[in-house]
């Protein structure tokens, strides 16, 4: 199991509330080395309230070795052609370290936050990565690029808007998913898959992946190198009293999360329906504080990895080392003990995990 990880450093999902420490764009370079020389595999970055591909690029400037990646990219709200010539240039820029990870967004968001019609996801986002792949195959070797289908029409590339053939032309694509539609279109076209957290490592193992191997199965891929790259929920700290209101937080995570339909197949999968209903009816009507109290221990244990500094990556390898190859955790670094502490953490978990 190989770790990547988000910016700032020992950032999690903060679910409804707001990050406990903000995103300095400046501090990209410095904390990319960072990573790179703790021996990190890789820097990925969600979009959310920055472009991914502006933070990707201030990454590649800075290092060497370290691997990059959005984690993801929202697909629909940009053209096919505009996304593979964003992946195309950090490409070349990295020497070959980038992976474009791509999102559908929800129904909701497409139509009212971009202003776009929508239409399925799941036929679309297969439409999406055919059609990016196959600007890139222009670009690198010259092959007519004529894409037809319901959602793009796209057949014109001039010399002046080709950027030509690069060095390193492989880029894989992987995409967001939970559902199983998503995860067998995953299969037929994608190189790697990833994982909402709230997909407990039996959902990823008894759900996702079975849909992944039935979409190679469909297209007759091989899923040899594919990668499953997980951002679990955690409540880590150095110690039990900093640990405390750790778990506070992540528990109104999960609590939002239950209450959020797109994700009822995970809680499903455990027998949580009925919690999911009764969150649900209480996001509804906005009663957010009163969320939290209805995910108990053990629901919280089963979807969250708590640990202190000292336990928390061997508890990471035992739940995800045999369901996952990348996993993305750290922790604040502050100080130079902050600094040693990660390294070590990060040194234990990349050299006893197992890969699926």
């Amino acid at each position: 199991m190989l770790l990547e990880t988000l910016l700032p450093l020992g950032k999690v999902d903060p679910g409804l509330r707001a990050p406990e420490v903000p995103f300095d764009l400046d501090s990209i370079g410095e904390n990319a080395r960072l990573l790179e020389d703790i021996g990190y595999d890789g820097l990925v970055v969600e979009e959310t309230k920055d472009d991914p591909f502006i933070v990707m690029a201030l990454a590649a400037q800075a290092t060497r070795t370290l691997k990059l990646g959005t984690s993801v990219a929202i697909a629909f709200p940009r053209s096919p052609t505009v996304t593979a010539l964003s992946a195309w240039t950090l490409q070349k820029q990295s020497r070959g370290r980038f992976t474009l990870g791509l999102g559908t967004q929800v129904k909701a968001h497409i139509e009212r936050r971009y202003g776009m019609p929508w239409t399925p996801a799941g036929p679309w986002i297969r439409e999406y990565v055919h059609a990016v792949r196959a600007v890139w195959d222009n670009w690198q070797n010259g092959t007519p690029l004529d894409v037809k289908g319901p959602h793009y029409n796209i057949n014109l590339m001039v010399p002046l808007f080709n950027p030509g053939p690069i060095e390193h032309p492989h880029i894989p694509i992987q995409i967001a998913a939970v559902n199983p539609l998503m995860c067998q279109i995953t299969g037929e076209v994608a190189d790697g898959i990833r994982p909402h957290p709230v997909c407990t490592p039996s959902y990823i193992e008894k759900v996702m992946m079975p849909a992944v191997r039935a979409g190679a199965a469909k297209t007759g891929r091989s899923l040899k190198g594919f990668q499953i790259g997980m951002k679990p929920l955690v409540a880590t700290a150095a110690n039990e009293a900093e640990l405390a209101p750790k778990i506070r937080d992540v528990r109104a995570r999960i609590a939002f999360y239950a209450s959020t339909p797109q994700y009822r197949a995970a809680f499903d999968h455990l027998g949580l329906g009925d919690l999911a209903d009764r969150l649900k009816l209480l996001s509804r009507a906005q009663r957010w504080e009163e969320l939290p109290q209805h995910i108990n221990d053990d629901v919280l244990e089963t979807f969250v990895t708590i640990g202190t500094y000292d336990t928390i990556g061997r508890k990471l390898l035992d739940r995800f080392g045999s369901v996952v190859t990348h996993c993305e955790f750290s922790i604040a670094v502050k100080n130079n003990a902050d600094r040693e502490i990660l390294r070590e953490i990060a040194k234990n978990i990349q050299s006893d995990g197992a890969k699926p």
